[in-house]
């Protein structure tokens, strides 16, 4: 009888229901405009950090109803940042749990006249309490993305007002991602260990800008918008979903209309509507200019601005909000992906946010300098590896035509169960929310090296999958899988199957002659079993810069620059089988990991420093995207892609036009 009862508990835990999740509203990019106001709270902000045993004392004490400096000691704490490295402190960088911020703020007394006011974050790891003059304003759990409310009842018109913070960066198996607490025994008694799984440092605190903006009472909430292309991309629609909130949205007889107005770069109408009923419609644009990515036009990126103005029936003008658009329209079978009807091979990277001091905090200049490297080695395209990435971020790849593959928080996904499945099903109805009208963003990965081989995935990844394709049916859904092919649940599920696989590197280190076939071989497999399109989406070696041994020896940067000439090869058999449509190496730039024996200082494998300068590699990946680019798509090359070596005759290739 006891063995039957744990039978079935245990079955009844195997069980996963695909149970509906909340769906997010509103989340527009916060932008000024003739009805709107933006105030940007960044700054430096007051900081505490709770007691790693007693997380929960500034809930139980009311730290947010006074100053944070009532209750305990403050230091300065810059916003956006990660708090991990700012400090000296040990204790600071490693630990677990709870911190708090606050910080003063004024609000014009014009502002409460007549109009909303809206209080957002764009991202706060993980778990999020905020309080407004000692009153709960907001809670929201998932890290790498936005969330907001309104504040118009707690604030304080024409006078000082305080925001109090609390943040948790404490992770269990059923957050996403996950992660495992255990207190373990030290020299002075006991300490609380966060572990993971996941290959990069656990950083923490306000990442991205806090904003304070305001809208009529009746105002645009949300834009859906998807374009596509007719005629030879000649002519292009852009179909539009609009959502208002409001009184006047409630009123029978107050019937709202949005006019819309298409501009294109030179600031010249090209399109206008006007919304039926449903605030819903199409516009029509003549002579269109395709947005397309970085070195597959001369005019790569190329967008317009979509200007809303709502209004009520008596012809009230009640809102105005822009955005910026792309034309342009993806297709994919069983062995292509195609934009604006053209196939597309990925060469890219999968990269991070991480940086010195900041940590993953938005930083507007680190984030223009990686645009330029990308563009200078030749790259169209990145995976928002293993998250979605600041939203500025994602307006800059837009702009500058470097196509996206859009990564959940979802990393090394084990131990599937109920709780999980909804919070990863969350996960990405926020992701898709706020980048669905993106026309960098190309495909959607569910997942980074989930463990598709365990007990549940199947099931699993299917409901994730399919959630995901209800949310967005114009773009391909992948997952970045490590998992031998033999023994993955979830590749059925997926449009596009993505690999990471570490020849010479993890498996048969040092062993360079044991790689070009090897991904050959694999590749080749995954195609067989599931007959779909196939991109690497990792592959590398941890690289010292600086250090250099010949013949070729692991940590070398030798070494990196043979073994990605060993995957070169490879690439460039499978890319003659159509169905291998991308490489992406590991990493972009070196970025910091948890402490390991096994990580000298950090992740080691990118091909940038992370202080985002060149390792001899970097120049072997730019000769061949730039190859890549003109063979594809006729791109010219840059003047300086060789060095002048000497003038040794006609037969010999020294430069570019020898190519």
């Amino acid at each position: 009888m006891v063995t039957a009862l744990y039978v079935l508990n245990l079955t009844l835990a195997l069980i996963i229901v695909n149970k509906e999740v909340p769906t997010s509203r509103g989340m527009l990019y916060p932008t000024e405009s003739e009805t709107r106001e933006v105030r940007s709270l960044d700054g430096i902000w007051n900081f505490v950090r709770s007691d790693q045993n007693n997380p929960t004392q500034g809930i139980r004490d009311g730290w947010f109803n006074a100053d944070l400096s009532k209750s305990r000691p403050t230091i300065p704490m810059p916003v956006p940042a990660s708090y991990n490295d700012i400090t000296t402190e040990q204790s600071l960088r490693d630990h677990v749990g709870t911190v708090w911020y606050d910080r003063k703020f004024f609000v014009p007394r014009s502002w409460s006249q007549n109009q909303r006011v809206w209080l957002r974050f764009g991202s706060v790891h993980y778990e999020a309490f905020v309080w407004i003059n000692g009153q709960s304003a907001v809670k929201h759990e998932m890290g790498h993305l936005p969330f907001e409310t309104e504040v118009t009842h707690i604030l304080n018109y024409g006078a000082e007002n305080r925001i109090t913070v609390m943040c948790d960066n404490a992770l269990i198996q059923t957050t996403v991602p996950q992660g495992k607490i255990s207190e373990v025994a030290n020299d002075g008694g006991v300490t609380i260990i966060q572990s993971y799984t996941f290959d990069f440092f656990n950083y923490a605190g306000i990442h991205r800008s806090v904003h304070l903006y305001t809208t009529p009472k009746t105002f645009i909430e949300d834009v859906e918008i998807s374009t596509n292309l007719a005629d030879d991309n000649s002519v292009g629609y852009v179909d539009y979903v609009i959502s208002i909130n409001g009184s006047a949205a409630n009123e029978a007889d107050n019937a709202i209309y949005a006019k819309l107005q298409l501009y294109n770069r030179e600031g010249v109408q090209v399109a206008n509507a006007t919304s039926d009923a449903k605030l819903s419609g199409r516009l029509k644009v003549e002579q269109a200019k395709p947005w397309w990515p970085y070195l597959m036009h001369p005019e790569p990126g190329y967008m317009y601005e979509l200007e809303i103005k709502l209004h009520a029936a008596n012809a009230e003008l009640l809102d105005v909000y822009r955005l910026s658009i792309g034309l342009r329209t993806l297709s994919w079978t069983n062995a292509t992906f195609t934009i604006n009807g053209k196939p597309v091979y990925f060469r890219g990277f999968g990269r991070h946010e991480d940086s010195d001091i900041r940590g993953k905090g938005l930083d507007n200049a680190l984030m223009a300098r990686d645009f330029n490297l990308i563009q200078w080695i030749g790259a169209n395209a990145y995976r928002t590896s293993h998250y979605p990435y600041s939203e500025e971020s994602m307006q800059f790849a837009d702009k500058h035509g470097i196509m996206i593959i859009d990564e959940c928080p979802s990393v090394d996904t084990e131990n599937f169960n109920q709780a999980l499945l909804s919070k990863h099903k969350s996960s990405l109805e926020q992701l898709i929310h706020r980048d669905r009208n993106h026309p960098s963003v190309v495909m959607w990965s569910i997942a980074n090296e989930p463990r598709t081989s365990q007990t549940n995935a199947d099931t699993y990844f299917q409901f994730v999958a399919n959630f995901t394709r209800s949310l967005d049916r114009t773009r391909p859904v992948t997952a970045a899988i490590a998992v031998p092919h033999a023994d993955d649940k979830a590749g059925r599920y997926l449009d596009i199957i993505s690999f990471n696989r570490y020849n010479a590197w993890y498996s048969n280190t040092g062993r360079l002659d044991m790689v070009t076939q090897r991904v050959i071989d694999e590749a080749i497999a995954w195609n067989q079993k599931y007959d779909k399109p196939i991109i690497m989406s990792e592959y590398g070696a941890d690289t010292l810069e600086g250090l250099h041994l010949q013949p070729a020896f692991v940590w070398s940067e030798e070494f990196q620059t043979e073994i990605f000439a060993r995957h070169f090869k490879a690439f460039d058999a499978l890319r003659r089988k159509k169905w291998f449509i991308g490489e992406f190496v590991w990493n972009f730039a070196d970025f910091k990991t948890g402490q390991s024996y096994t990580r000298v200082g950090g992740n080691k494998k990118g091909v940038f420093t992370r202080a985002r300068q060149p390792k001899a590699a970097a120049h072997l990946l730019r000769r061949r995207y730039f190859a890549l680019a003109r063979e594809l798509d006729q791109c010219s090359m840059p003047e300086d892609l060789f060095t002048y070596i000497a003038d040794v005759g006609a037969s010999v290739k020294h430069d570019a036009t020898d190519l």
